[in-house]
């Protein structure tokens, strides 16, 4: 394992989530949302990515929520980096039981793997995480540096606007309980425009925008064409 802690981490966001790495699968503790939207997720990769018998890469993993359903979907080899031990400590666990074996573990920066393995991967994930980082700029820069020339990025992240303040913050921490209090620092959220500025300086040319709604009522997530709060977006190298 890498031990060096590169700069491009926030030390209390590792430690936010490694407090809570032993609740990462349960379905109805503070990672429900995750759980929820994984089949989402995995639908709107699969739709750009093709994952079947693809090497994929899934950055800032956590407990490999998406990670392990992207290798049970029939990916040739998984790999899952992440900067919080004991988050991949769980997802290893949780892949040995269930006999998940085309899944790779790591304990390394997206930046340290860019430098190592460069234009190695098929698909390339960075799901709910740039908003966790200092440089998000670094981290759609390194995905690009890996992904094939013929490959495909994926990024999800939370759009920043009044609307996503009252949502994500007010509604989904505060009053709905749907996430910890604190998970989230509205400062750091990325409207689209920043995000498509980054991956073109990366780049990067978008193929595909959603965004991800929450029915109150019915307590389900759906896709939309609404990304006023969350969204996800599919890239490939121009």
């Amino acid at each position: 394992m890498n031990t060096d802690m590169p700069t491009n981490v926030d030390h209390s966001e590792i430690d936010k989530f490694s407090r809570l790495a032993h609740k990462w699968w349960d379905k109805n503790g503070e990672f429900k949302p995750l759980h929820d939207i994984n089949p989402l997720r995995l639908s709107y990769i699969d739709r750009f990515g093709q994952i079947a018998g693809k090497n994929v890469l899934d950055v800032g993993c956590g407990g490999g929520i998406l990670t392990e359903s992207m290798a049970k979907h029939g990916a040739a080899h998984v790999t899952g980096i992440d900067m919080a031990e004991k988050s991949l400590k769980t997802a290893e666990i949780h892949a040995l039981s269930e006999g998940v074996s085309n899944i790779a573990y790591r304990c390394i920066s997206v930046e340290d793997l860019a430098a190592e393995q460069p234009h190695s991967f098929d698909v390339v994930t960075c799901m709910e995480m740039m908003e966790h980082v200092p440089d998000p700029a670094s981290i759609i820069a390194s995905c690009a540096k890996l992904v094939k020339p013929d490959g495909v990025v994926f990024f999800s992240t939370i759009n920043r606007n009044p609307k996503s303040y009252v949502h994500a913050i007010l509604g989904a921490e505060y009053i709905l309980g749907l996430v910890p209090r604190g998970t989230h620092d509205w400062q750091k959220f990325i409207t689209p425009a920043e995000l498509a500025r980054m991956c073109r300086a990366a780049g990067l040319d978008i193929i595909g925008t959603k965004g991800l709604g929450y029915n109150l009522l019915a307590q389900t997530y759906a896709l939309t064409d609404n990304t006023d709060v969350n969204y996800m977006i599919a890239c490939v190298p121009a």
